[in-house]
Formats: structure tokens, C-alpha cells, sequence
């Protein structure tokens, strides 16, 4: 993991995932620098990985008020039990199915929940926060927001894309990828991340975009986009667009052997 910062507000925390044939998928968590800090996600929880390691080097924890959770998949909660037990102020920012999905894995403490539905707001001292449901999710959970003090937009999983090279998946601008690349990623992404959007109600659809398109952002922060800045017009392109993209579909028995093979030929005999 690495850290860099976006303007004077918000601190990224990036990571990214390697997903064979897909190509290199980042991984971002971030601070928002308020008055009342903000993290907001908390990353992966692989055994290699130390969130409020990372974090430590950023802020210190225990000055952190909220733990924003845009929605509870496991690239998203990687470090939340250890961060809630580092900052001990925090709350955690969710929802009441976000609640409930994470209760299956462990208990969360609910005297430190703050539940937020789209369309409501959150004050952290020198700024609000304003919930949304973004038009691209995987998850019923998720709520991202838009803070009205530095014209960010937090979009969750939404405009997210695989990078060609690791060396992208890291880098604090994606204007470094060719638009059209660019493009195709994020179409890519759409169909594995909410292959819904080929089914979905044309016109309810839409409507989420322009609910999406009056926030006046000038910044887009995806979990797995690098930085979008002065990018609006191609992203609500793409997402009008996504609808008629290809559908995914993922490698089937044949080809994981193939896979297996290339790294190790006797596991691939072995499938």
C-alpha cells in the first residue's frame, strides 16, 4: 500500500489486486481531512496487509471520529475491527443492511453505529456530508456521498476499472490512461461489478444518473479508480451508456486449467 493526497482534503490510501486476465484492480481507502476525520473504507484484510499500519502514517488513529463504510464487501472491511478498536471515538457510518450483513461474520457494536440512508446528511464539525446511492453498485448497502466543502465526490464502487500495469492502479491521476482505454475498462467493470445494469429499468436508471450529474463535484473518488479530476462529461457518458456494453462473462473449468498450467502445470492435473 501506498499513500498520496488529493488536494487539501482527502488522503488516499491505495492498494490493488491482481485478477488474472482482468488485469490490475485498485484497491482505495481514504481520509478526509475535517474536523471530525473521516475514514472512509478500510481496504483488504489480507495477511499481508496492515490497514492501521498504513493509516498510523497518514493520521493518528484515535483522533479519527467516523468510519465511513460505503458498503460492508470484504475489499471494503478489511481493517474495520482493528481500526475500531485503535480509534476509539469513531462511529461507524452505515447502514441498517450494512449492520446486518457484517453481523454474519462478527458483531459489530452497535452503540458505536450510525446508521445513514441516502438522501440524509452527516456534520463532521467544518462540513457536511451528503448521502447518495450511486447508479453502479454490487452492493444493496451501499451509500456514497459528496462533501459539500471540498466538491469531492465519493463514488464507492461506481466508474471503478481494471489498469493495464500495476504502476496505474497506483497512480493519483487516471487521466495517465487513454480515454477510449479508459472507457472500455470502466464498460468492463460495469458488466462484473453490476451486471444488473444490462436488465435494469431504462428510464429509473437514468433518473440515478441525473440525481448524480446535480452534485456539483469536481472530483470523483472510486474505490477502484485512481483520481478522476475535470472528468464529468466521460464519466456520466459512460455510465449512460453502460446499459448497451458487452455483458462479462467469466472463464469457465477449460480455461482455469489453462490458468492453473501457466503458473504450475501438475495443480492444473490436479483440477
Amino acid at each position: 500500500m501506498h499513500t498520496y493526497r488529493v488536494g487539501d482534503d482527502v488522503t488516499v490510501l491505495n492498494d490493488h489486486l491482481e485478477v488474472p486476465g482482468i488485469g490490475f484492480l485498485p484497491i482505495n481507502a481514504f481520509v478526509l481531512h475535517a474536523r471530525e476525520p473521516v475514514v472512509v473504507d478500510t481496504g483488504v484484510g489480507l495477511p499481508d496487509r496492515d490497514f492501521v499500519s498504513v493509516l498510523s502514517s497518514v493520521i493518528d488513529p484515535a483522533t479519527v471520529r467516523w468510519i465511513y463504510l460505503t458498503h460492508p464487501d470484504r475489499d471494503h472491511t478489511g481493517g474495520l475491527f482493528k481500526l475500531l478498536e485503535a480509534a476509539p471515538q469513531a462511529r461507524l457510518v452505515t447502514t441498517f443492511i450494512g449492520v446486518g450483513i457484517m453481523s454474519t461474520d462478527r458483531p459489530v457494536p452497535l452503540d458505536r453505529v450510525y446508521l445513514l440512508n441516502p438522501g440524509q446528511k452527516l456534520d463532521v464539525g467544518d462540513r457536511s456530508l451528503h448521502a447518495f446511492r450511486p447508479p453502479l453498485f454490487d452492493n444493496p448497502a451501499t451509500v456514497g456521498f459528496y462533501d459539500d466543502r471540498s466538491r469531492i465526490c465519493f463514488s464507492s464502487d461506481c466508474f471503478g476499472a481494471p489498469m493495464a500495469t500495476a504502476e496505474l492502479a497506483g497512480s493519483a491521476d487516471v487521466r495517465e490512461v487513454p480515454a477510449q482505454e479508459l472507457r472500455a475498462a470502466q464498460f468492463l467493470w460495469a458488466a462484473i461489478d453490476s451486471p444488473w445494469v444490462h436488465n435494469a429499468n431504462t428510464d429509473g436508471y437514468r433518473g440515478t444518473i441525473r440525481a448524480m450529474e446535480a452534485i456539483d463535484a469536481d472530483v470523483f473518488l472510486s474505490t477502484h479508480l485512481p483520481p478522476a479530476i475535470g472528468l464529468r462529461t466521460p464519466l456520466f457518458e459512460m455510465l449512460a451508456d453502460a446499459p448497451g456494453a458487452d455483458p462479462f462473462v467469466g472463464p469457465d473449468q477449460q480455461a482455469l486449467q489453462a490458468m492453473l498450467a501457466s503458473f504450475d502445470p501438475s495443480a492444473a492435473a490436479a483440477v
